[in-house]
């Protein structure tokens, strides 16, 4: 325990033995009367210091943890108000307190701030709910309370004087207020955890002992017994010190750990404000139909019903349009989260249809390689034959189409039933002329051309060149498919490195224009607010590119048909040294 907590024990615990030593062994008369007032006032003045430490921010993890000690706050420094008359009248006028007494209702309503304290439930988790809604509520509440106070108590204090009726329906009101306090705290102490359940256990058992001795100390009054500073005093300060306690146990205790918001406790909370609302029809019929009642105090007790039913309908009414905003900012989320889930299902019920399209084109790719293997042993005996160069010629040509279509069913099979790659450094350059030889006859055929814009000295890469040749097919044949023909447009493929990557670019532009390629910004393929993946094979060449530790990016501005391939650089890599180096590289590539 810190000193200073110690510090504030020893001296709670001097003040109630220093109580109870005055109670017992000092003679009844002025001395004990202050000393017995200025004991309780201490007590309070100890426990406001202590409730009112609790209220700092470094103290309050959230806000409602933090209004919860306010409001707590109030209702002590409203009770040491009270103390203060006490004292203001028995010791500085030396005359007892005037019965009845106009500043019993301060008496009366410190408990309501305490009620409403624990109206926050600051044990549960309610970041959303509208804080204007909690300040409505208290206002309801203490509406209520006074409507309570003035209804029984203030027409025999003002509008005809009846001490002994004034003395009872005070004395009933104030412990029928207690008894909903106490009522509170049993809930919420057996249905909080951790903490907060030994929070709300102390106050529980110190509001329960300031209930009952008081309740005694009323009686004792009503029979002419009691003096300030006699046996039921005690009783009092125990209940006072243990008060002043809480807040000291509180520093210790981790609050933090809340439960999740119940909605049905704002429903409860709704139900209680249209009870009190009825209960006011019922207090002004049952004034009206009493006929004991004083003709002024049915006419007071009827108007004053009047009134306060037409403050609270205010206050439910604005209430309720509060309410209706928050639902309709529910219902609203509500929508949108509908409408993700129905994005994701779609997405998930997209994913199973790749998927089985994925295990039809493996089976498909199984059928196509019978043919192709056929084919390219055909093609190869042709071009060992002794057929003329010419047809020689066409017979390789045919057998590096049936090579390519080899290398692009094999592919569809890794995407179908992904495998590891052969991973082996590979240079770039080399890889892009064995693909754009490849493509060039099929340029040719739709009037178009290519330029390669190849870095002198490229760093090597860690790839596998087959799915790499793959990739920079397919990328170059997207973007030849939407070339212009018109403008006889010209397919471009640059290469460049930044820092560790190697980057490779697939673009179209115009050499007619005189200008050299435009710096386009890039962005990830499927990125938010870009394009997804148009066909089967581009999603499969993003899959492969990522696999090996890279990027498949595509303009952020719409409009430009351009692809840009991200590889990273090989550790310690030696960069392409002359033409034949890479052709043969090349060779090796497409082989």
């Amino acid at each position: 325990m810190a000193a200073r907590t110690k510090l504030w024990v020893s001296a709670l615990i001097a003040l109630v033995l220093a109580q109870t030593a005055a109670s017992v062994f000092m003679p009844r008369g002025y001395a004990l009367t202050t000393a017995n007032d200025l004991i309780q006032g201490t007590l309070l003045l100890v426990s406001t210091a202590a409730f009112l430490l609790n209220t700092a921010h470094s103290r309050c993890p959230t806000l409602h943890i933090r209004l919860f000690w306010i409001l707590m706050s109030v209702g002590i420094v409203l009770r040491l108000a009270y103390q203060g008359m006490w004292i203001y009248f028995e010791v500085l006028k030396h005359q007892d307190v005037p019965d009845p007494y106009l500043g019993d209702i301060v008496l009366f309503l410190h408990l309501v701030p305490m009620i409403a304290a624990l109206a926050v439930l600051p044990h549960l988790r309610e970041e959303e709910r509208d804080e204007r809604i909690r300040m409505l509520d208290f206002t309801l509440l203490l509406i209520w309370w006074v409507f309570v106070y003035v209804y029984t108590v203030i027409p025999w204090q003002t509008v005809q004087i009846d001490e002994a009726v004034y003395d009872t329906n005070l004395n009933h009101a104030f412990m029928t207020e207690k008894v909903a306090l106490i009522f509170a705290l049993a809930i919420l102490a057996y249905t909080a955890h951790g903490g907060w359940r030994h929070v709300y256990g102390h106050l529980l058992g110190a509001n329960t002992l300031y209930a009952s001795s008081s309740y005694l100390a009323n009686h004792a009054i009503l029979q002419k017994v009691y003096f300030s500073g006699s046996f039921y005093d005690p009783a009092l300060a125990i209940s006072m010190a243990w008060m002043a306690a809480v807040p000291l146990l509180a520093l210790r205790l981790d609050l933090s750990d809340t439960k999740p918001s119940r909605p049905v406790l704002g429903l409860w909370i709704t139900r209680l404000s249209m009870l009190a609302l009825f209960s006011l029809i019922w207090a002004a019929l049952h004034a009206e139909l009493n006929p004991a009642l004083p003709q002024p105090v049915k006419a007071f007790r009827i108007n004053v019903s009047l009134l306060t039913m037409v403050a609270m309908g205010i206050v439910i009414f604005w209430r309720q349009r509060l309410l209706r905003a928050e639902l309709s900012l529910f219902l609203e989320r509500s929508r949108r989260s509908l409408n993700d889930l129905k994005a994701l299902q779609e997405k998930l019920i997209q994913s199973e249809k790749l998927a089985s399209l994925g295990q039809l084109v493996g089976g498909a790719a199984h059928e196509l390689n019978n043919p192709l293997t056929a084919m390219l042993g055909y093609s190869d005996l042709l071009s060992a034959s002794t057929l003329a160069p010419q047809e020689q010629h066409q017979a390789e040509l045919i057998g590096e189409q049936v090579r390519r279509t080899t290398s692009l069913v094999a592919s569809l099979l890794t995407f179908a039933r992904p495998s590891p790659a052969n991973l082996s450094p590979v240079d770039v350059n080399s890889v892009l002329q064995t693909a754009m030889r490849l493509l060039a006859p099929q340029l040719e055929a739709g009037t178009g051309s290519m330029h390669l814009d190849l870095a002198p000295a490229l760093p090597l890469v860690l790839a596998d060149s087959n799915q790499i040749l793959h990739v920079c097919l397919h990328l170059a044949g997207q973007i030849g498919a939407q070339l212009n023909r018109e403008a006889q447009p010209t397919l471009c493929v640059r290469t460049h490195s930044e820092g560790n990557l190697v980057l490779v670019d697939f673009l179209s532009y115009d050499p007619s224009g005189d200008r050299a390629l435009q710096s386009l910004s890039f962005q990830p393929l499927n990125s938010e607010g870009g394009d997804k993946p148009a066909t089967l094979s581009l999603s499969a060449c993003r899959r492969i590119v990522e696999e090996h530790g890279g990027r498949l990016l595509q303009p952020s501005a719409p409009g430009h048909p351009a692809f840009r391939m991200e590889l990273q650089v090989l550790a310690n890599s030696v960069t392409g040294s002359s033409p034949a180096a890479t052709n043969r590289a090349a060779a090796r590539g497409s082989s």
